[in-house]
């Protein structure tokens, strides 16, 4: 990890590169990644405040700062575990340490959630969220330090293991789309309280999913909602075991990742 740090200078390039690959001969080039989003984020959210029965004003901008968050989670997974296997010819011909391609990923990630951050720029305006907003606000920034961090792990552990056992990917793939449906991005769990009745108990079964967490760390204070501590310590424990993973796996298999290619 500490050779690839070093090498930033060319997953730095690499990462831009691929921004500007996917978008070349655009005429908005990169901004596409933000209508992208925003079109889908406006969509999604008039559909599901309509069915709902939910104040717009509230709601939509709820679901864009949730689907923003979503898109960095889901691409650490299904990225993360194609990584290596995206990466193959590189790591046959270029002489740089395996995090490299780790350090390319998160990268370019980072670089997509920046353009991302236009939308939430125009929701603080536009729908009056900086009203909300506090000094506790600025606990996004360690969330969102938070979320690459654990990317990175995610990254490298999954991309380890499905670049050895390939039926790993369809199946991350299977489990981030069921994850998208029991993580309240397009819902709340207060709606959720409200529609059950008196059965909150049961509400709490969205407790058990990680990336519910996740989002609320960086949600919260970004619409400037109460923070709970115990998101916090959820997402800080799952992110020490799976560092600890990553770096074992890393460790014990990262000679033969590139026979495994």
């Amino acid at each position: 990890m500490r050779d690839g740090f070093r090498q930033r200078e060319l997953w730095l390039s690499l990462g831009w590169q691929d921004i500007k690959q996917r978008y070349r001969r655009s005429v908005l080039g990169p901004f596409w990644i933000t209508i992208a989003t925003g079109v889908q984020a406006t969509a999604m959210g008039v559909l599901y405040a309509t069915l709902l029965g939910q104040p717009l004003r509230e709601y939509l901008p709820y679901v864009t700062v949730g689907l923003i968050i979503w898109n960095v989670i889901s691409a650490s997974i299904l990225e993360g575990s194609d990584v290596f296997i995206a990466n193959e010819g590189l790591i046959k011909q270029l002489p740089s340490a395996l995090s490299v391609h780790i350090y390319r990923l998160v990268w370019r990630q980072l670089l997509f959630f920046a353009h991302n951050l236009v939308i939430y720029a125009l929701l603080l305006v536009g729908f009056g969220v900086w009203e909300n907003l506090s000094w506790s606000s600025l606990l996004a920034i360690p969330a969102i330090g938070l979320i690459f961090l654990n990317s990175m792990w995610v990254s490298m552990l999954f991309g380890i293991f499905a670049t050895r056992y390939r039926d790993i990917a369809p199946i991350l793939g299977s489990m981030t789309l069921m994850l998208f449906v029991l993580t309240p991005v397009m819902w709340t769990t207060k709606t959720l309280e409200d529609q059950i009745g008196g059965a909150s108990d049961r509400a709490r079964l969205v407790e058990i999913i990680p990336t519910f967490h996740y989002l609320e760390i960086v949600r919260a204070p970004l619409l400037g909602e109460p923070q709970e501590l115990r998101h916090w310590v959820i997402v800080g424990t799952i992110t020490v075991i799976g560092w600890i993973g990553a770096v074992l796996a890393m460790k014990q298999y990262r000679a033969r990742v590139p026979y495994w290619v």
